[in-house]
């Protein structure tokens, strides 16, 4: 039976992954906190095939849990999202954008790699995001931290060809799905925002077009992408790409071309 780990795995898309493939993979459940660490145990408490671990990807000592684990597959799911005015937001709190979803991410990556490319094989899956694609205002650092997953990626793919390990780098680019996860980056911004901003007389204008945003086009089902990530995992030689829904994706090709 195969191995997998998944970061951030408390909720959202990933859940739903890991609901449908609990039986066929042994899983390492990974989530940031104690407190989820109790949930996550207790919905997975009678699967012999998952191990839930606290894992905060930020914090050694969480991070040496998995140094010697034999991992055939690691699915970077772990994500913060920070909102506001790329003019103003504080850059600390760009900064820790940064450090969970980008360097904290990719230095598992390297752990588990160590192990693969010693094994000849292996499989990375990086969860990126239409929103690397696609400029956000008001979202720009969360933006931003997804397009430099979607780089460092594609680099990774490239460099692992080079290499006789037959190592699978699978890039997941999900639009918008009514998780919570949006919702909840999209209002953070207000704490600040709501006391002193440059946009001050633009606040319920910029509120309105977001409720607007995702009252159109949040997808409350979510299996077009867990599918895609199902597939992913499945598949002997996945794509290098799934994204879902298509209609977002098309969108944010077209998008692409003017910018």
């Amino acid at each position: 039976m195969k191995k997998i780990l998944v970061t951030g795995a408390r909720s959202g898309i990933i859940n739903k992954v890991i609901d449908k493939i609990q039986n066929q993979y042994y899983i390492y459940v990974t989530v940031h906190t104690n407190k989820e660490l109790e949930i996550v145990k207790n919905k997975y408490k009678d699967n012999k095939n998952i191990k839930c671990l606290k894992l905060d990807i930020t914090n050694q000592k969480d991070i040496n849990k998995i140094r010697n684990l034999d991992i055939d597959i690691f699915i970077s799911n772990a994500a913060i999202s920070e909102s506001g005015s790329v003019a103003e937001i504080k850059i600390d709190k760009m900064r820790e954008n940064f450090e969970v979803n980008v360097f904290s991410n990719f230095n598992i990556v390297q752990i588990v790699l160590k192990n693969m490319i010693k094994k000849g094989k292996g499989k990375i899956i990086m969860m990126g995001s239409l929103a690397g694609k696609i400029p956000m205002p008001f979202a720009g650092t969360y933006s931003a931290t997804k397009a430099s997953i979607i780089k460092l990626t594609e680099a990774l793919n490239l460099e692992l060809k080079l290499l006789e390990a037959q190592i699978d780098t699978v890039l997941i680019l999900p639009g918008l799905y009514n998780t919570g996860f949006n919702k909840l980056m999209f209002d953070k911004k207000y704490d600040e925002m709501d006391i002193e901003t440059y946009f001050n007389h633009q606040i319920e204008l910029i509120k309105n077009k977001e409720n607007i945003l995702l009252k159109l086009f949040e997808k409350k089902k979510f299996d077009s992408i867990v599918n895609k990530i199902i597939k992913a995992i499945n598949k002997e030689n996945p794509k290098f790409i799934y994204s879902a829904p298509l209609s977002q994706n098309i969108f944010a090709k077209i998008v692409s071309i003017f910018y």
